[in-house]
C-alpha cells in the first residue's frame, strides 16, 4: 500500500478517515459504505487508466489499495453477518454470480455492482481498474468461513436452471445443440461436445453457460450411465475436419478484457466440481461423510491436445482415452494466472514435482509417456478413439451405477474432501482476482501469444 504521506490532500485526508470495526454490522455497514463511495468518487475524478499519468496511476492504486484494506477489515469482522442477510440465513441457495451483486446491494461500496463490471468489460484487459478484485476479496472471506463456504460450494453444486429447463426435450430428443458446447445420448453415454471451433475449442465467456447446461443434463439424464468430453472437429485452418479437444481459456478474449473475474469461479465451482463430485440434491448437504450427490463416472476422450483448462478437465474425470500423438500442457506461466484446481489436484496424479514443472515451468507432457500415462489410462491411434470409448463405457458401468458412485465417493474422502476443497477456493478467489488484474499477465500475453496483434 502506498504511505498515505504519499497521497495528494484529498486522497490523505479521505485515507485518514477508514472507519474501524465494531460489532454493530448495521453501524459498519453504513459507516463503511461512506467512506468506499467517497473513494471511488476521488477515483472517478482521475482520468481513465489509459490516459492518467504516472502520478495519477499513483494516486488511482492509492485510492484502490485504501479501500481494498477498509474492504478486508469489515469482511474479517462481518462475512458471517452478511452472508446470512444474503442467503435468508442459509435458507437459500445463491451462485456466486447473484451473491457478487446482491453484495453490492446489501452494502454499498463493498464490492462493484453489474454496471461498472459491465462498463470495464467494454476495455482492453491493461486499461481496467481492476474493481473485479473486489469480488475475489468478497468469495476469499465467504468461502474462507467455513459455514459459509460449505453452503456456497453445495449451491454450486445445484443443477443450473438452464438445464431443467432443458431436460425433457432432451430425455426426449436425446441431444441439445447449445452453440459453443452441445449434449449428446448414444447408448449408455452422454457425450458432452467443445464446439468453439474459432478459437480451436477455447474456453470463454461464451462457453461457460453452455458447457455447465450441457454437464448438467448428462448427469440428469436417467437414460444414460456415463457421461463423456470430446471437443468436435474443427471447421478450417490447421486442423480443419479434425476433432481438437480443447485449448483452456481464450487467451485473446481474455488479453481484450472480455473475461470476466467470476468466469473462474462459475467454472471451477461449477461444471468442473460436478464432474468430480456429482451434483449436490437440495436441502442435502454435499459433504462425503452424511451428505449425498447425484453422480456419474466421466470419461474424457484426448485428440490433439488438452491445454490448460483442457487438462484440468482430465483431472476431474474417471477415465481418460488419449490419442498416441495427443500432449497435455498448463501455461500457466505465460498465461499470468492459476491454472484453476490443477494445483490441488495435478500432484495426486504425477506427484509434486511434476506438478510444479509443468505449471510453474512450462513443461510439456505427451501423453504417449509414463508422465502421461499418470493421468491418460489408454493410449489409441486415433482411429481407435471410438471403438476404446464403447469397451471402457461397458467395463466402467457393468457393475452399475450405485458401485460407479460409490467408488467415486470413496476416493474422495481420501484425496479431496468438499472442505479441502471450499479452502483452496478461498484462497483461489484472492489470487486469481489478483493475477487476473495484474501488470505480468499483460506482458506475459504479449510476449509469449502475440496477443496485440490477434484478432476477436
Amino acid at each position: 500500500m502506498t504511505n498515505a504521506a504519499e497521497f495528494s490532500p484529498p486522497v490523505s485526508s479521505w485515507a485518514a478517515s477508514a472507519p474501524v470495526t465494531t460489532n454493530d454490522y448495521q453501524r459498519d455497514r453504513a459507516a463503511f459504505g461512506t467512506f468506499w463511495q467517497a473513494g471511488r468518487r476521488l477515483l472517478d475524478a482521475l482520468p481513465a487508466k489509459s490516459k492518467r499519468t504516472v502520478a495519477e496511476q499513483a494516486q488511482a492504486a492509492a485510492i484502490l489499495d485504501a479501500a481494498r484494506a477498509a474492504r478486508k477489515a469489515f469482511l474479517r469482522a462481518h462475512v458471517t453477518e452478511l452472508y446470512g442477510r444474503l442467503t435468508g440465513g442459509m435458507t437459500k441457495s445463491h451462485r456466486v454470480e447473484h451473491l457478487a451483486y446482491a453484495a453490492a446491494a446489501e452494502a454499498p461500496g463493498l464490492c462493484p455492482e453489474r454496471a461498472t463490471v459491465e462498463r470495464e468489460l467494454s476495455l482492453l484487459q491493461k486499461d481496467k481498474d481492476g474493481h473485479e478484485v473486489d469480488q475475489g476479496l468478497l468469495f476469499n472471506y465467504i468461502l474462507g468461513d467455513a459455514a459459509c463456504g460449505m453452503h456456497l460450494c453445495h449451491a454450486m453444486l445445484l443443477p443450473c436452471d438452464d438445464a431443467i429447463t432443458r431436460l425433457e426435450a432432451y430425455r426426449r430428443d436425446g441431444k441439445i445443440d447449445l452453440g459453443t458446447a452441445a449434449v449428446e445420448r448414444r447408448g449408455a453415454i452422454s457425450i458432452v461436445w467443445f464446439k468453439n471451433g474459432r478459437y480451436l475449442n477455447a474456453e470463454d465467456e461464451t462457453t461457460l453457460q453452455a458447457v455447465e447446461t450441457a454437464v448438467d443434463l448428462a448427469i440428469l439424464d436417467p437414460e444414460t450411465k456415463i457421461g463423456l468430453l470430446r471437443g468436435a472437429p474443427i471447421a478450417s485452418g490447421k486442423y480443419a475436419g479434425q476433432p481438437v479437444f480443447c485449448t483452456g481459456i481464450n487467451l485473446t478474449h481474455l488479453y481484450n478484457g472480455k473475461v470476466s473475474f467470476l468466469w473462474y469461479l462459475i467454472r471451477d465451482m461449477g461444471f468442473i466440481n460436478k464432474m468430480y463430485r456429482g451434483q449436490s440434491l437440495p436441502g442435502v448437504p454435499a459433504d462425503e461423510i452424511h451428505g449425498d450427490t447425484h453422480e456419474k463416472p466421466w470419461m474424457a476422450a484426448v485428440e490433439k491436445f488438452a491445454i490448460g483448462g483442457g487438462c484440468q478437465y482430465l483431472l476431474a474425470t474417471d477415465y481418460v482415452i488419449a490419442a498416441r500423438d495427443a500432449y497435455m500442457t498448463l501455461p500457466a506461466r505465460k498465461e499470468g494466472i492459476i491454472p484453476g484446481v490443477a494445483n490441488l489436484r495435478l500432484p495426486r496424479f504425477v506427484g509434486d514435482r511434476i506438478a510444479r514443472q509443468a505449471i510453474m515451468s512450462e513443461r510439456r507432457i505427451d501423453c504417449d509417456t509414463p508422465e502421461g500415462r499418470l493421468i491418460c489410462d489408454e493410449i489409441v491411434d486415433e482411429s481407435q478413439i471410438d471403438q476404446a470409448i464403447e469397451a471402457v463405457a461397458a467395463r466402467l458401468t457393468s457393475s452399475g451405477v450405485v458401485s460407479a458412485a460409490s467408488n467415486r465417493r470413496s476416493f474422495r474422502i481420501g484425496h479431496e474432501t468438499l472442505d479441502q476443497f471450499r479452502q483452496y477456493m478461498a484462497v483461489y478467489s484472492r489470487e486469481q482476482a489478483l493475477c487476473h488484474f495484474s501488470p505480468a499477465l499483460i506482458s506475459n500475453l504479449e510476449r509469449f501469444w502475440d496477443a496485440q496483434n490477434r484478432k476477436m
